[in-house]
C-alpha cells in the first residue's frame, strides 16, 4: 500500500511510513485522493485493519479464565528496522513476543526505553575494523505518539535519586497491531543534563548508568503501566513478565504498592511473586547484569527511591548468598527469580543449563528439581518469511488460511506443502537466492564506498556471488563464544570449497561486535581481510550493519545457514528458525533449538568436541574439520547432484521438510500460546488467589518452617525389608518418625 505510493521514497524511507508521507509532495497526495482503484485498495487495506484490530482473536475463544491484562518487560524490542531500539536476538525476540501476542489477541501491554541513539550503526574502515556511529533519533520523526493526561499534557513518570535529585520521564507510545507498547524516554527539560542521558544509548554508559537504566525500567516501567491504564481504561496486568533480569526491579515496586496497602514486606513479597513471570536469557554468568551492593543501596532507601521499603530486605533479594556466589554484588537474574514464582529458560537445553546454573539458589535440590522450566522461543512468520513464499503458500491453501497458519501456529504438520511441484520449489529458491544477489552487490558497493574506494575500483563487485552457487548465511552478534572465524581455521580448505569448479560454495556473513568488545572486533577484522582478497572476494561477502531490513533480505535468499557456537552457550538462537520458514536448511552445532529439533530430513548437525581433555584450540580444529567434512562430502553433492527432471531431488525433498514439519515448531504463536497456557494462566489463578490474608498467611507459614527446620530430625525408620540390602526393582515399605 505504502510502496504504491511512491516506490522510490518508500525505498529511501527504509520502509518507515512516517518518513514516507512526511517526504510526499502534496501533488502526488492529491493525485492519488482522485484515483479510484487506490482509494478501492485503501479502504480495503484500512477495513482489513480494524477487523483485525477489533475482531475476536485465539485468546477471545478460550473457555479459561485467562488473565484480563500481562505486563511484558524488556530492555530492548525489535520491532522494525523504522524503531531501531534493539541490539540482538533478545530484542527480537521481544517484538516477535509482542507480535505473535497481537496476532493471538493477548491483551499484551509492552514496556521498554526509547534510547535517544538505539543501538549502533557500523560501517568499517579501510583496514576492515569496526566502526561504530550514533545517529540521533528524534521521537516526533518516529512511528511513536505521547502518551498524554486528560488535560492535554505529556504524561510522565518520577524516580527519586539520592541527594534530593529527581529523574523523570515522557512515555511514548509505540502500537504494535493490537499491543501497546510504553517506551520512557528521559531525555527532557524538566532533567538536569545527567539525567537526560539515561536513555542515551542501549547497553551503554558504566555501571551506575546501566543501574538507572534499569530502576527506570523497572520502577518507572511499572507506573507508565498504571498511567497507561488509568488514561486508557485498558484493564490493569494480573501478570508481569520480565524478559530477562534487566527489569527484575519492577518487583520492588510492586512491593512498594502493596506495602501501602497495609502488607508487610514478606506478605507483600509472596502476592508480587504469585503473579511475576521470569525468563532468563543467558547459559553464562557473565551474561548477567551485576551491581556492586553499596551503589544499589545508595539508591534506595529513606534519601532515595522506594524509601518505604528497607535496604537490606533490597539487597537480599540480589545478593549471591550461595556457594561459589560474589557476597559483595547484586545480581539481577537472582533478584527476578526470588520475585517470580514462575521462571523459564528458552530452550530445552537452556532450560537444563539454567538449573545448573542457578542451583545454589535451591540448596538442598538436585538440579533437575530447580523450578526453571522452558519455553523454547519462535519467530513472528509474517515478519519473517518472504513475500515470494508467502504468495506460493497462499497459492496453494489460499490466502485466508496461510495467514492464519502462518500466526496462529496450532497445528503440528502444514501437509499442503506436499502438493507444491519440485520446479515450483526449486524456481522459488532460485529467484529468492537471485534477489540476495543483487541486495549484496549494493549494500557491499556502499560498504566500500564508505572505506574509501572510488567508483573506477569497484568494477569487480558486478561479478560478486552467482544465483546458481549454494550460498550459505551466517548473521549474528560477535561475541567470542559464536565463533565468527571457526570457518577460517585451514584457509586452504575453505578456499577449496569456495573456488572448487564443479561445486562451488559462496558466504554471506554479517554481524555487530559490542563496542566494548575489541576481541568481538579483531574478528571481524580477521573475516573482512579474508574476504578482501581478490582470489576470493567474489565468494564471500562481509556485509556491516546487520540489522532487521538486512536480515529479512539474507534469510530467505540462503541455502544453508551455519550457526557454530560453543555448545551449550547458544541458550536458543532463532536466526536460524526465521531461514527455515523460507526453506534454508540449517548447518549447525547441536545447541539452543537445534539440540531439540534437529533431524537430518532438516539439515545437518556439527558434531562438539566437548570431552573433558579438549582444549579450545583443539576443539575448534576439531569442529572446523566436521564443518567442512560435511560440505565437501554431504552438503554440496545433495544440492549440486541432478535427478532425472534435471532437478536436486534430494535438495528439494529436505526443503519441503524444513517447511511441511519445522515450520510449524518455530513459530512465535506456538510459543506465545506456551506462555499463555503454561506459564500466564497459572500465575493469573495464583495472583488472584493470594489475597492479602492469604499472602501474610502464607508468609507466616514459610517464616515457622524455616525458623524450626533445623530442628527437624529423622528419628527413627523402620523398614518392612529383611534383608540387609534389596534388589533392584524390590518394593520397599518404611516407617519414618
Amino acid at each position: 500500500m505504502f510502496r504504491s505510493v511512491d516506490p522510490e521514497r518508500w525505498a529511501a524511507a527504509g520502509g518507515d511510513p512516517v518518513r514516507l508521507l512526511g517526504s510526499v509532495a502534496a501533488a502526488r497526495l492529491t493525485e492519488l485522493a482522485a484515483d479510484r482503484d487506490f482509494l478501492d485498495r485503501l479502504g480495503a487495506a484500512a477495513a482489513d485493519l480494524d477487523a483485525y484490530m477489533t475482531g475476536e482473536r485465539w485468546y477471545q475463544a478460550q473457555t479459561d479464565r485467562l488473565p484480563a491484562a500481562v505486563a511484558y518487560f524488556s530492555p530492548e524490542f525489535g520491532i522494525t528496522a523504522a524503531l531501531p531500539q534493539y541490539s540482538g536476538g533478545l530484542g527480537i525476540l521481544a517484538g516477535d513476543h509482542l507480535k505473535a501476542a497481537s496476532d493471538l489477541g493477548v491483551p499484551l501491554v509492552g514496556v521498554g526505553l526509547l534510547y535517544r541513539h538505539g543501538y549502533f550503526r557500523q560501517t568499517l574502515s579501510r583496514d576492515g575494523w569496526q566502526q561504530e556511529h550514533y545517529p540521533v533519533l528524534d521521537p516526533n520523526e518516529l512511528p511513536l505518539d505521547q502518551l498524554k493526561e486528560a488535560d492535554g499534557t505529556a504524561a510522565q513518570v518520577a524516580l527519586a535519586l539520592p541527594g534530593g535529585r529527581s529523574l523523570r520521564a515522557r512515555i511514548w507510545l509505540a502500537q504494535v497491531g493490537r499491543v501497546p507498547l510504553l517506551l520512557l524516554d528521559s531525555d527532557i527539560e524538566e532533567n538536569d543534563l545527567g539525567e537526560r542521558g539515561v536513555t542515551d544509548r542501549l547497553y551503554g554508559g558504566g555501571s551506575e548508568h546501566r543501574l538507572l537504566q534499569e530502576m527506570l525500567l523497572g520502577i518507572g516501567g511499572v507506573r507508565a503501566v498504571r498511567a497507561y491504564c488509568a488514561l486508557t481504561g485498558h484493564p490493569e496486568p494480573e501478570v508481569f513478565h520480565t524478559n530477562e533480569g534487566h527489569a527484575g526491579f519492577l518487583g520492588l515496586e510492586r512491593i512498594a504498592e502493596l506495602r501501602a496497602e497495609g502488607l508487610d514486606f514478606d506478605a507483600a513479597l509472596e502476592a508480587v511473586r504469585a503473579g511475576t513471570v521470569f525468563t532468563t536469557h543467558t547459559p553464562v554468568p557473565a551474561g548477567i547484569d551485576r551491581f556492586d551492593r553499596e551503589l544499589v543501596a545508595r539508591h534506595f532507601g529513606p534519601q532515595a527511591e522506594l524509601p518505604d521499603l528497607e535496604v537490606d530486605r533490597i539487597l537480599r533479594l540480589g545478593m549471591e548468598t550461595y556457594p561459589g556466589g560474589e557476597p559483595n554484588l547484586f545480581n539481577m537474574a537472582v533478584m527476578g527469580l526470588r520475585l517470580a514464582q514462575r521462571a523459564n529458560g528458552v530452550s530445552l537445553l537452556h532450560g537444563n543449563v539454567s538449573r545448573e546454573m542457578f542451583a545454589g539458589l535451591w540448596p538442598g535440590f538436585d538440579a533437575e528439581e530447580v523450578p526453571i522450566t522452558s519455553v523454547t522461543n519462535g519467530v513472528h512468520a509474517p515478519t519473517w518469511v518472504a513475500p515470494e513464499v508467502y504468495r506460493l503458500g497462499a497459492r496453494q491453501i489460499g490466502a485466508e488460511r496461510a495467514e492464519e497458519a502462518l500466526s496462529v501456529g496450532d497445528s503440528d504438520r502444514w501437509d499442503s506443502v506436499a502438493d507444491i511441484a519440485d520446479q515450483d520449489i526449486w524456481e522459488l529458491r532460485r529467484s529468492l537466492r537471485e534477489l540476495l544477489v543483487l541486495e549484496v552487490r549494493e549494500r557491499l558497493r556502499a560498504s566500500w564506498r564508505q572505506r574509501g574506494a572510488g567508483t573506477a575500483e569497484l568494477g569487480w563487485i558486478d561479478g560478486v556471488l552467482d544465483p546458481d552457487v549454494l550460498t550459505i548465511g551466517f548473521a549474528r552478534r560477535v561475541p567470542s563464544y559464536k565463533r565468527l572465524t571457526l570457518m577460517l581455521r585451514d584457509r586452504d580448505r575453505l578456499m577449496n570449497l569456495l573456488l572448487h569448479p564443479e561445486r562451488p560454495v559462496q558466504f554471506v556473513i554479517a554481524g555487530k561486535a559490542h563496542p566494548a568488545d575489541d576481541g568481538g572486533k579483531r574478528l571481524i577484522q580477521e573475516l573482512v581481510r579474508f574476504a578482501d582478497d581478490p582470489r576470493v572476494r567474489h565468494r564471500i561477502v562481509f556485509l556491516p550493519d546487520y540489522g532487521m531490513a538486512m536480515a529479512q533480505k539474507l534469510y530467505p535468499g540462503c541455502d544453508i545457514w551455519l550457526n557454530n557456537p560453543l555448545r551449550p552457550l547458544e541458550a536458543c538462537g532463532t536466526s536460524g528458525m526465521k531461514a527455515a520458514l523460507n526453506g534454508c536448511l540449517n548447518l549447525s552445532v547441536l545447541d539452543g533449538w537445534w539440540d531439540e529439533w534437529f533431524q537430518p530430513d532438516f539439515g545437518w548437525a556439527i558434531p562438539t568436541a566437548d570431552g573433558a581433555g579438549t582444549d579450545p584450540d583443539r576443539r575448534d580444529d576439531i569442529e572446523a574439520a566436521a564443518l567442512y567434512d560435511l560440505l565437501e562430502q554431504r552438503i554440496t553433492p545433495s544440492f549440486y547432484e541432478r535427478g532425472r527432471g534435471g532437478l536436486p531431488d534430494r535438495w528439494i525433498e529436505m526443503v519441503r521438510r524444513t517447511l511441511s514439519l519445522l515450520g510449524p515448531k518455530v513459530l512465535a504463536g506456538r510459543m506465545v500460546r506456551e506462555y499463555v497456557e503454561r506459564l500466564y494462566a497459572p500465575a493469573a489463578r495464583a495472583h488472584r488467589a493470594m489475597d492479602p490474608d492469604s499472602a501474610r498467611a502464607l508468609a507466616a507459614w514459610k517464616a515457622r518452617v524455616r525458623s524450626a527446620w533445623h530442628g527437624v530430625t529423622v528419628d527413627h525408620v523402620e523398614t518392612s525389608v529383611t534383608a540387609a540390602t534389596a534388589e533392584f526393582g524390590t518394593t520397599l515399605g518404611l516407617r519414618v518418625r
